[in-house]
């Protein structure tokens, strides 16, 4: 069943639930649905419903709770992934298969070594853009929530946002130069349900010494990541997948 995601609370939506916009037409012209069609339904508290819709206006979609979603679908710990901008799609494909690993949150920002400079406008476009990839992905992956994007304009500002999680990693290529693997890995097994964790990562040329330093003095730990050396756009992806097998997989065997 398609999923679409509502911004209002369960409560807030009660009595009637109703698609409009984009999701309107998606639920009308593209998917085709009909009265007695069923679709999942996620509101802004993780809360699912299976709808039924009853009528279709030229304007709303109706529809009905059938039944809850009882299933857990997210990770256990809020992971919120802080990316340097890179160059072309990279942050849009981090963006879509980040969603699809878990993430809850996507900060951007720009790093000393960031060759892309976006202005304002350029950040505001970019923000509705990876929004939209979020929700995309979220709706095909069957999530509870959609992740929350957030384009910084550089590290200072990222650096104020560092008090607001329980735990802060960097991943440093660095470390993972220096044969250091312990730190990540007792990072994540350590995490209790309902952290927030912010993962912290550079552009294609790395991080700076400078912003290394920086991260460290407000409370960040420097982390390497295996062995190998990982692109910008595949790291985040491997820290998610991790995460996933030690909260999720490991969890539950």
């Amino acid at each position: 069943m398609q999923r679409y995601f509502l911004e209002s609370t369960y409560t807030e939506a009660l009595p009637s639930l109703r698609l409009t916009g984009d999701d309107y037409h998606h639920a009308v012209h593209v998917m085709r649905m009909v009265v007695g069609s069923r679709c999942y339904l996620s509101f802004r508290d993780k809360r699912t419903v299976i709808a039924e819709i009853q009528q279709i206006t030229p304007t709303e979609v109706e529809l009905i709770e059938i039944s809850q979603e009882t299933m857990e679908k997210e990770l256990p710990c809020h992971v919120t992934l802080a990316c340097a901008y890179t160059k072309g799609d990279k942050l849009e494909l981090v963006a879509q298969k980040a969603t699809e690993l878990g993430m809850s949150e996507l900060l951007g920002f720009s790093g000393k070594t960031s060759v892309v400079k976006w202005d304002d406008k350029k950040l505001a476009k970019k923000e509705q853009r990876l929004t939209k990839i979020c929700k995309e992905a979220a709706e095909q992956s069957h999530r509870q929530m959609q992740p929350d994007v957030r384009l910084l304009a550089n590290m200072a500002t990222l650096v104020k946002e560092l008090p607001s999680y329980d735990v802060v990693l960097v991943a440093y290529e660095e470390s993972a130069k220096e044969g250091e693997q312990a730190t990540f890995a007792r990072a994540i097994a350590a995490c209790q349900p309902g952290q927030r964790l912010l993962v912290i990562f550079g552009p294609e040329g790395g991080l700076t010494p400078d912003e290394i330093n920086l991260l460290i003095t407000h409370g960040g730990q420097v982390c390497g990541l295996g062995p190998r050396i990982l692109r910008a756009e595949t790291a985040p992806l491997y820290v998610l997948a991790a995460m996933s097998y030690q909260w999720e997989l490991l969890a539950n065997h």
